[in-house]
């Protein structure tokens, strides 16, 4: 799913663009008990309670995709006889209204999902009559092609407020609060099935994490039965290892600032374009080629990309690529400079001693000090 796809799907999500159905859940405490269990028609719930629940589910669709949201594709034998899909689908097609099942949801997500204190587990049945569109890109509501049946899955904490004083409206004073336990906004969920082109994939769902480097290994490979991606962190890490073996003693200061310039020309390049852009093994040996690596330390590139990772891995681009600031580390400077201001930054040798040097202005400040530089001073002479 791409960002104007997820955005969709997040704005049915509101009082007053709501497909929800159907909602159940299963409030688990910190020994794996289930201490309470939910389970209506969505459009029943007290309106202040619903906006709540809005709330969350909108959460469960925010953040980057390829960081915190995660397009997931199922393996095949998952898609055979009793495999992780086909339970997802029946749970889907039942439109939740099998007690029986929703049941045995839960206790799939009590045996893989790892967490030591108390949670809620929401699930809620949508169906979306998705309008088509015309030309000119607007929806016709008159319009439908097909009905979007989906299901979605947030887990939540579940966390006691901290204690406090508060002020009591009906006996005029100041007094202890009670302490209540809150509703967190999820940790984790998924969106099944995928809505990709606008359609119903259902080889696929979209995962959601709040810390993309908690990925919940053991709920995406056996309960979702879905392929473990690389965390945001670990893509990162990957891609400098592929860049360092590769260039070996040829991974000098000037062709990796133009790695890392001509990421963000990419980036820059398809910042319009509603899908993540992704560096597979060619696109990686391809922006490599252009930032001046020579042909010999290509011709090894293929080794050591798949002993660092495989030959399906892909690489978000936004998570290897530094867009905010380049950081030049020493083992006692730490150097950050704007992607768009890499050209103050030099790397040279002199009497045989490497130095990075920074193009100085007449605005210098240490510790928000104004300081004079040299320049200025033989001006004034």
């Amino acid at each position: 799913m791409n960002k104007k796809e997820i955005s969709e799907i997040k704005k049915l999500l509101t009082p007053a663009n709501c497909v929800l159905t159907r909602i159940c859940g299963c409030y688990v405490d910190a020994e794996k008990n289930q201490r309470t269990k939910l389970r209506e028609a969505f459009l029943s719930l007290p309106e202040e309670e619903a906006f709540k629940y809005f709330t969350i589910f909108r959460k469960g669709l925010s953040g980057t995709i390829g960081k915190n949201l995660m397009n997931m594709e199922f393996p095949l034998d998952q898609e055979l006889g009793e495999g992780t899909q086909k339970f997802l689908l029946r749970l889907r097609d039942s439109g939740l209204m099998e007690e029986e099942l929703t049941d045995e949801f839960y206790q799939k997500v009590m045996d893989t999902y790892l967490y030591p204190e108390n949670y809620y587990i929401i699930l809620v049945h949508g169906a979306y009559d998705v309008p088509g569109r015309a030309s000119d890109n607007l929806d016709m509501e008159d319009a439908s092609e097909y009905v979007y049946n989906f299901i979605m899955c947030c887990i939540c904490p579940v966390k006691l407020s901290k204690p406090g004083l508060c002020y009591n409206t009906e006996t005029n004073h100041i007094e202890n609060r009670v302490q209540d336990w809150i509703v967190d906004v999820p940790d984790t969920g998924f969106l099944f099935p995928a809505f990709n082109d606008r359609n119903t994939d259902i080889h696929s769902l979209l995962y959601y994490a709040k810390n993309p480097e908690v990925l919940q290994t053991d709920f995406i490979d056996q309960f979702l039965g879905c392929r473990i991606p690389l965390s945001a962190k670990t893509q990162k890490e990957t891609f400098q290892v592929i860049i360092e073996e590769t260039l070996d003693r040829n991974c000098d200061f000037e062709t990796v600032m133009n790695i890392q310039e001509n990421l963000n020309e990419l980036l820059e390049e398809r910042k319009e374009d509603p899908d993540p852009v992704t560096l597979g093994k060619y696109e990686v040996k391809k922006l490599l080629a252009s930032s001046g690596v020579d042909n010999e330390r290509l011709e090894e590139f293929d080794s050591h990309y798949e002993a660092a990772a495989d030959e399906k891995t892909s690489f978000v681009a936004a998570n290897v690529a530094s867009v905010r600031s380049y950081e030049i580390k020493t083992p006692d400077v730490v150097i950050k400079v704007a992607p768009d201001k890499a050209q103050l930054v030099e790397h040279k040798i002199i009497d045989g001693v490497p130095y990075i040097l920074i193009e100085a202005t007449d605005q210098v400040e240490i510790n928000g000090i104004a300081v004079r530089t040299a320049v200025k001073e033989e001006s004034e002479a």
